[in-house]
């Protein structure tokens, strides 16, 4: 059971944004008591990783306290933007539920 994983979607959710070529996905899990947890696994170098085949920029982790809440800002990730990409999903949407197929070790309450 040492090396068991969860997917981020067991334990949080998430919503894509966009502007010109950046994308913002926001990480909220479903329990506050998980916060402190996701700040520990889920770091702008492990998203930049999952998603290396998206992402070319740079990733910022902004971390939202008082909401129990990440923010991850990925400069370069929507192939030049809406208005001059030929991606299905332009706007990408769809990559938060990317990001919820991250794996991460799951927090001591959920270890059986």
């Amino acid at each position: 059971m040492k090396n068991k994983k969860i997917k981020l979607y067991e334990i949080a959710h998430s919503r894509a944004g966009d502007k010109g070529n950046i994308l913002n996905l926001s990480l909220i899990p479903y329990q506050d008591s998980h916060y402190a947890w996701l700040l520990q696994e889920v770091t702008e170098e492990n998203v930049k990783q999952h998603l290396a085949h998206l992402i070319t920029g740079k990733v910022t982790r902004y971390k939202l306290p008082n909401l129990h809440a990440l923010n991850f800002v990925c400069d370069s990730s929507l192939g030049g933007g809406v208005t001059t990409s030929l991606r299905i999903d332009a706007h990408g949407k769809s990559l938060s539920s990317a990001l919820l197929e991250m794996e991460i070790p799951p927090p001591i309450t959920m270890k059986k």
